[in-house]
């Protein structure tokens, strides 16, 4: 239950960006790689608020007791977060030709939505579509993936906004940019981690807006980069789960590293800042 906050409005969001779910900005991604049910719930209880999609990540859903899986979909879906199976899981389902089964189980467990990806296999542009299309007639909300988890992989610009737009026609509701868990050597990144800003720049020409994009960024540096870029309503991703608070405060500008936000006393120019902040268009 959210209770209202004894916080001054000003101290509770100095960048005064941040909106109340269902957010169609600044949403926060949660990867989940094992977590027991109390913690589960002990996350929620802290920071489901600052939730709005949690991937329970790659094909561990098969891993988990049945009952303890459909309690923590339960869980999330109570609190108005989005709650899917890693897309690696269903490049398994394809290549073991069980994308049927795979879409019947998810639909009986109650997810809310599917990541369909090919970071691993390859998928055909047709083959791709069907399986977004798929998933929206079964009602499944669908997060799109671009990008290849092997190391030094590169993102190839004019790929990418042909698979970004022909994702979004088919139903898409995100497209994500590979990052993978470890926030190194792929898409954006380079070898240390560090975002690689000609790439940056390349991804952001090359959509048709900003807000169709989650971007993974598992690391406080990677976080922190792309918030001073693109402001405080950029998609993120891969999030792990003690850092959620961490990652709300860097959005409100409670940290010292986006603490621009914090002064209040205003000039013209600095509302105007302030507004890119919240998401630079």
């Amino acid at each position: 239950m959210n209770v209202k906050s004894e916080w001054h409005p000003d101290l509770q969001d100095p960048s005064g960006c941040r909106s109340e779910k269902p957010r169609t900005v600044g949403r926060t991604m949660v990867i989940d790689k094992g977590l027991g049910i109390h913690a589960f719930e002990d996350l929620l209880q802290t920071a489901g608020e600052h939730i709005d999609m949690i991937k329970i990540g790659f094909g561990t859903p098969v891993l988990y007791p049945y009952p303890v899986l459909k309690t923590k979909v339960e869980l999330a879906r109570s609190r108005g977060i989005s709650i899917f199976p890693g897309g690696t899981f269903l490049e398994v389902a394809v290549a073991q030709r069980r994308v049927g089964d795979f879409f019947r189980t998810v639909q009986s467990i109650g997810f809310s939505g599917v990541e369909v990806s090919d970071g691993t296999i390859e998928l055909g542009r047709d083959e791709r579509s069907d399986l977004i299309r798929t998933a929206r007639e079964a009602e499944l909300l669908v997060y799109t993936e671009y990008g290849k988890k092997v190391f030094g992989s590169a993102i190839e610009t004019k790929q990418l906004s042909y698979t970004v737009s022909m994702d979004l026609d088919c139903g898409a509701e995100l497209v994500t940019i590979e990052g993978r868990e470890s926030g190194v050597g792929v898409g954006i990144y380079d070898a240390s981690g560090n975002c690689r800003d000609d790439q940056l720049e390349a991804v952001l020409a090359a959509v048709p807006h900003r807000g169709c994009l989650l971007w993974e960024a598992p690391l406080k540096e990677q976080q922190v980069h792309l918030i001073r870029r693109i402001g405080a309503g950029v998609n993120l991703g891969n999030i792990a789960p003690t850092d959620i608070l961490a990652l709300e405060a860097l959005r409100r500008g409670l940290r010292s590293d986006t603490f621009v936000f914090a002064d209040r006393a205003r000039t013209a120019d600095q509302e105007q800042q302030e507004t890119a902040w919240c998401y630079e268009i």
